[in-house]
């Protein structure tokens, strides 16, 4: 089937309606690169909800991302530790400076890093840590601080999915001395495209807005505090148009409406679908972790079963997704790099499936997915009986 003919997609990317008066805006101010009133407006409110010393918008996550490689430093023979159970470009922007990829295993019942085995990998090349939020579940920060801390290398955070999400009342993105947000369509609060860097190590805010601008001092010129800019450092074009800020801007305006409407979705999944511990896991939040219901997803007992569900909830018009494919199992990957084994990745890859949500999910269609899994594991329940009967 083609996406477009599911009566329940997996996901609708949310509109305020502000979105194209605002581009209007823009189009009437006759400034439409980057780096004007739009991008300054969604910065301020970034940095304020964040508590960050400084908010760069991006094009992207992924451009975030290698901002964030770039303003490290990172170089050929660097390490950098970080799980395969992620989207590409947490890999990409480290690999394309030269460095080598640690994967680190999953915790048990939630897929981000097991802080428990991060330190065993740490050696004297290593540079940083990554921790990826998923589905804006928090890793456990108290523990990859005290370990970054401990053996003075940079705790980032890779926080495409957890704006808004909450570590023992500390938002993410606050906790490493960087970390990327995305505002692709997929996530609660979007763009289209659309990333941000938030720099909370103080030392690192200067350069940054000089790497941020092509390598120049271009940003300090605009304020007033130079007569002219010049080629300071290594950068690149990280800045998205005036008319990406303006429609993310129609968005953040509405900051708090759109991600009550996400956690809201996610309650009326976990508290309407049955707990089924022989077939299915329901997500399991850690302590301390007040998340942005990003995402929702069953974790199965095997991968027959996720395809099954999956397969019988496209037949009734439901989009239900597997996610990540491990990066350690990857074709780039098995071509550079000797092959290891990640258990508990490889698990989640096999045997997760995520949901359909999205702010505008109505009640009536969540009840639609709902019933249409409790009568697929009806069936499988059946099966079950039937398999134990002597």
């Amino acid at each position: 089937m083609n996406w477009k003919d599911y009566n329940i997609p997996f996901n609708k990317p949310y509109q305020t309606g502000r979105e194209a008066s605002l581009i209007q805006e823009v189009y009437a101010q006759g400034k439409l690169s980057g780096n004007g009133a739009f991008t300054q407006r969604c910065q301020n409110f970034l940095e304020n909800i964040i508590g960050s010393k400084k908010c760069l918008l991006t094009q992207s996550g992924t451009t975030a991302l290698e901002l964030m490689a770039l303003l490290l430093d990172i170089k050929e023979g660097d390490e950098v530790i970080l799980p395969s159970y992620t989207f590409v470009s947490t890999a990409n922007a480290f690999a394309l400076r030269g460095a080598k990829l640690v994967f680190v295993d999953t915790k048990k019942r939630v897929p981000v890093l097991d802080e428990n085995i991060v330190e065993a990998r740490i050696g004297p090349k290593t540079k940083a840590i990554i921790a990826v939020h998923y589905a804006g579940v928090a890793c456990n920060m108290k523990a990859l601080g005290n370990i970054a801390r401990d053996n003075n290398i940079y705790l980032l955070e890779d926080a495409a999915q957890a704006l808004g999400s909450f570590y023992y009342e500390k938002p993410l993105g606050s906790f490493g001395g960087l970390a990327a947000f995305s505002f692709h369509e997929t996530k609660n609060i979007s763009a289209g495209e659309g990333g941000c860097l938030m720099i909370n190590d103080p030392r690192l805010v200067e350069r940054a807005e000089i790497l941020w601008e092509k390598g120049t001092d271009r940003a300090a010129f605009f304020r007033g505090e130079k007569t002219k800019y010049q080629w300071q450092d290594l950068g690149s074009s990280f800045l998205p148009s005036e008319i990406t800020a303006a429609f993310l801007w129609g968005q953040l305006e509405d900051y708090e409406t759109i991600q009550q409407g996400r956690r809201q979705a996610w309650d009326y999944y976990d508290n309407h679908l049955p707990d089924l511990l022989d077939i299915y896991q329901k997500p399991y939040v850690p302590k301390g972790t007040n998340h942005n219901g990003h995402g929702y997803y069953l974790f199965f007992k095997n991968k027959y079963d996720r395809e099954d569900l999956r397969g019988y909830l496209g037949k009734r018009g439901i989009l239900a997704l597997a996610h990540y494919e491990p990066l350690h199992q990857s074709p780039y990957y098995l071509a550079n790099f000797p092959a290891i084994s990640l258990r508990r990745t490889e698990k989640f890859a096999d045997c997760l499936l995520r949901l359909p949500l999205y702010n505008s999910i109505s009640k009536e269609e969540q009840s639609r997915v709902i019933d249409a899994i409790g009568n697929w594991s009806n069936l499988q329940i059946k099966k079950l009986k039937s398999i134990q009967l002597p």
